[in-house]
């Protein structure tokens, strides 16, 4: 469905004007409405709502907008493959995660995956939950890895090819009065200071949660979007952490912690996702990046504390 009036409709959707669209695209506002307008009559269906605000996309122009991304991204993969036979270019493996699996998960596997593929390149985000799944949404990235508290979509523009269960661990130091203990609950760990991650991560989500189900708030001693520093922090005090198996796994040995599984069930409540735009064609490298994710990713929940 390629043409003038579908690349005037694409620019319109991203920048949400036909104002906008037209300094984009250095073309009158006049000639972008006309083609969008055919384009309106050819499919039977009008594409935006116009109002003084701006363009807003029917449920027809999201239909549209999903399908001319697919086809741009598809595109642009077969122009790289085309490349890369001529040896005159590089994949480029664009991914958006959250910071739990930034930290150890998603830099292991990319030095494991680029051994497979030397000429690979990578393009990283990290994001929270929602934001990696907007980039995935609108092709800037093409995978997503997060942790999540709701349910996997079902329906939409972006797909969910594997949901793990990831609860949340309480992480401390080895010499920690309650380190040997197998399983902890909530309301074990009052005495001592609670190093926590900010109000944007499913971590921070999870202990406000199984706080408010037993009836006690401790307020962190420490807050931080940088989890480095938490580890740190909890490795050099009494403090305890919550972090899943998949983003501590590597930082336990080296930092002395211990990672033990909370009884309290709301400490359960979120999963481990890899997600791609819906209806995408994947090029072969994807493919095989995310099978070896995938992989890794199981493996390592076998591994997990229980």
């Amino acid at each position: 469905m390629e043409s003038l009036a579908v690349r005037y409709f694409y620019e319109v959707a991203q920048k949400g004007s036909l104002s906008a669209a037209s300094e984009s695209l250095h073309v009158a506002v006049s000639a972008i409405s006309r083609q969008i307008s055919t384009l309106e009559q050819d499919l039977g269906s009008a594409l935006f709502q116009r109002s003084a605000r701006g363009m807003v996309l029917t449920e027809a122009g999201e239909l549209l907008l999903r399908h001319v991304r697919r086809a741009t991204l598809e595109d642009q993969a077969v122009r790289e493959s085309i490349a890369a036979l001529r040896e005159a270019g590089h994949s480029v493996l664009r991914i958006a995660c959250t910071q739990g699996l930034a930290n150890d998960f998603l830099p292991s596997t990319l030095a494991h995956f680029e051994r497979m593929h030397p000429d690979i390149r990578f393009r990283i985000w990290v994001d929270s939950a929602r934001q990696a799944t907007q980039r995935v949404e609108t092709g800037e990235a093409d995978v997503a890895l997060t942790f999540s508290i709701t349910p996997p979509p079902s329906t939409g523009s972006v797909k969910v090819l594997y949901a793990r269960a990831s609860p949340a661990l309480a992480v401390m130091s080895q010499d920690h009065p309650l380190a040997r203990h197998r399983r902890l609950d909530i309301r074990d760990l009052m005495p001592y200071p609670i190093a926590l991650t900010d109000e944007n991560t499913s971590t921070f989500k999870l202990y406000q949660l199984a706080s408010n189900m037993v009836g006690t708030w401790v307020e962190p001693k420490i807050y931080s979007n940088y989890a480095a520093a938490l580890h740190a922090y909890v490795r050099d005090s009494q403090a305890i952490l919550f972090a899943s198996y998949s983003s501590i796994f590597q930082q336990l040995k080296v930092n002395r912690l211990v990672a033990i599984p909370l009884k309290n069930p709301e400490m359960h409540a979120r999963t481990m996702q890899v997600q791609v735009m819906r209806g995408r064609i994947l090029p072969d490298v994807i493919e095989q990046f995310l099978s070896v994710t995938i992989r890794r990713m199981n493996e390592i929940v076998l591994e997990a504390p229980v």
